[in-house]
């Protein structure tokens, strides 16, 4: 059986320690292409942060890219929005009430800009990194409901990466009112229940006609975990965290050692792409 469909995270997987694709990883992604498989960008990134990579992988123009942790989904180029799955608005100011009264950073997206309670390391490093509009608003409860929009994902930041007491309030406080991860030891994100890589993989197979069974999907993190149980193979870098290495059929190299490359040049000298 040949696959059809590559899922493809962006750090940590194929990104290596400048946060660069390497030549490797490039020429390897052009090869499947050019063998007509799908290559699909899915990160927990806002979709301006990812879309330079989809570019200079000189993904098609009307290829989707998976962004927000699953919650957006939207073209290369042609920026059509084929699925957007934001949070509730009364969801959102539960969850940036309970972050303020305990004094967390936060901040939330929508529409591609940050709005944020106050500045802190993240808010500058986007700037400086991705010019990302960022907007200090002070609470961040009050100013969701001021403005009504529903964001399309939260982020709270703990630079001791201590978020026990917040995840177990807001657990039984909010039971099945969203989605929970922590990509990273510092970062809580929040999405809509129904806004995850694994969930978004199905809705967008669904649309291409692609079986699961015709899916690989590479990762390295928490938010990984269901793209890659969902994928006819889920592929874990050798750089994954526990759960993501357990819950893979198949571990490549490292990120920063061309794993995803190494697979793909395999898979295509087998036949398989």
């Amino acid at each position: 059986m040949r696959y059809r469909l590559l899922a493809i995270d962006l750090d940590e997987t194929l990104l290596d320690a400048n946060s660069s694709i390497s030549t490797r990883s490039r020429e390897a992604i052009g090869a499947a292409v050019e063998r007509g498989v799908f290559v699909i960008i899915s990160t927990g990134r806002m979709y301006q942060g990812s879309l330079p990579y989809a570019k200079e992988l000189d993904l098609h123009p009307a290829w989707p890219v998976i962004s927000y942790q699953g919650a957006l989904i939207k073209t290369v180029n042609t920026g059509e929005v084929l699925l957007h799955c934001p949070m509730t608005l009364p969801t959102a100011v539960a969850v940036a009430a309970a972050a303020e009264e305990k004094n967390e950073e936060i901040c939330a997206y929508i529409d591609e800009r940050c709005y944020i309670n106050r500045e802190n390391r993240y808010s500058q490093f986007y700037r400086e990194r991705y010019n990302t509009p960022v907007e200090i608003v002070g609470r961040l409860d009050r100013f969701l409901e001021r403005d009504g929009r529903r964001p399309t994902k939260l982020t709270i930041f703990n630079w001791d990466g201590d978020f026990a007491a917040l995840k177990n309030f807001l657990r039984e406080s909010h039971p099945n009112e969203f989605t929970m991860l922590r990509p990273y030891p510092f970062f809580l994100e929040f999405t809509h229940q129904k806004a995850t890589k694994g969930q978004a993989l199905r809705w967008l197979a669904d649309k291409l006609d692609i079986r699961r069974e015709e899916i690989i999907s590479f990762g390295d993190s928490p938010n990984d975990l269901d793209m890659i149980q969902y994928a006819g193979l889920g592929v874990a870098v050798a750089n994954a965290v526990p759960e993501v290495l357990e819950a893979a059929d198949l571990v490549t190299a490292a990120n920063i050692e061309d794993g995803v490359a190494r697979l793909i040049e395999e898979y295509i000298s087998s036949g398989l792409l």
